[in-house]
């Protein structure tokens, strides 16, 4: 008999689709699955197969809502949780009470890093960062069972803390693309994610100056969504940048299929930057749209094994507008074979596989 899952995040969960993925896939293999979240930043209507609940927060800042959603989570898990339960922990801001209640009703915990989050820019040289480490410092070498998102990042976690996470990429489920390439006029430049610092959206504004007949969309919100909308009126870009706003992820797709070409040029803004395979890599690839790139070393690794777009010489924005000119200059139609390939290759279906056996351990354990 399966265990029962307890999933929990901080997190409104609404657009997080590593998430989404990794339940529906338990759920789907029959386990008794519920998910924990919460309000914070919005609580927007959505539809699960399984049950989900958003715990409430009241804080006003967000290093206080960190302590409120740890002391709530510890209390809900405490009262769902029991010998027939996997805790399924989802970055280290949810890890600490599960990692408590793990030891006290000694059951299996999983650790699932989607990122290396004491070296996040937002916290880089702050004291929240020093919290951050001494908590991975403290909990990380004693888990049992761990995954994460890149290569890169279980070499960091091996060679920084001793462990052996097990990899399973955040890779979209496949799309059997039928589509056929729009013929579009002006050419559609897409950026898609959390609009962060250090995602290289400003640089990538900036060199609009150098392109013509190309219109640059942004699809997706975060802190620094206002600036770059002050930088737009500022450098009199109206007609050549638009922002989308937060879409949810069907939308999304539908957004992404009609791009001609896709950005990640993320900056080095500190180690979980730079070992990182960005979502948005791979959705681009799923959706057969060729991508610039930055010579981080998974986003090389991926541009080696297949011929999917530009890597971009750095991050001055004549340069990134070169790259784009190449990979339109070329079509998108001729980039098709390679997406096609890596598609096969990168998508979640193979991920899934990986994921169950971690579970199927637990179940054992």
């Amino acid at each position: 008999m399966k265990k029962k899952i307890i999933t929990s995040a901080f997190s409104n969960l609404y657009t997080d689709q590593r998430i989404e993925k990794v339940c529906r896939t338990l759920y789907e293999n029959g386990y008794q699955l519920e998910l924990i979240g919460n309000d914070w930043n919005g609580a927007e209507k959505m539809e699960r197969p399984y049950p989900f609940s958003r715990i409430h927060l009241v804080s006003s800042s967000l290093k206080t809502a960190y302590f409120e959603f740890n002391w709530k989570l510890y209390r809900e898990l405490k009262k769902k949780a029991d010998h027939n339960t996997i805790l399924h922990a989802n970055d280290v801001d949810a890890l600490l009470p599960n990692y408590l209640l793990s030891k006290k009703l000694n059951i299996p915990l999983i650790f699932d890093s989607h990122e290396i989050f004491s070296e996040m820019p937002a916290i880089q040289g702050k004291m929240s960062q020093k919290l951050w480490r001494y908590l991975e410092k403290s909990i990380i070498p004693k888990l049992d069972m761990m995954i994460t998102a890149s290569e890169s990042y279980a070499r960091w976690f091996q060679n920084r803390y001793g462990v052996n996470p097990v990899v399973i990429q955040n890779a979209p489920r496949k799309i059997d693309f039928t589509e056929k390439i729009p013929e579009n006029s002006p050419k559609i430049f897409l950026y898609q994610g959390v609009i962060n610092p250090f995602r290289g959206i400003d640089k990538a504004i900036l060199a609009m100056h150098h392109l013509e007949g190309v219109v640059l969309k942004i699809a997706g919100d975060g802190p620094q969504k206002k600036e770059y909308e002050q930088l737009v009126i500022r450098e009199k870009l109206q007609n050549k940048v638009q922002f989308l706003g937060k879409l949810n992820p069907d939308d999304l797709r539908k957004i992404t299929i009609t791009a001609d070409v896709g950005m990640s040029i993320e900056e080095n803004g500190g180690d979980s930057y730079l070992y990182s395979l960005p979502n948005k890599v791979m959705d681009y690839i799923q959706s057969r749209v060729p991508v610039i790139l930055t010579s981080f070393p998974e986003m090389k690794n991926i541009r080696n094994l297949f011929d999917v777009g530009e890597i971009i010489k750095d991050h001055q924005p004549e340069n990134i507008a070169t790259a784009i000119k190449i990979v339109l200059n070329k079509g998108r139609i001729s980039y098709q074979k390679e997406l096609e390939k890596a598609s096969d290759a990168l998508c979640w279906e193979n991920e899934e596989v990986k994921l169950l056996q971690v579970f199927e351990k637990a179940s054992r354990s």
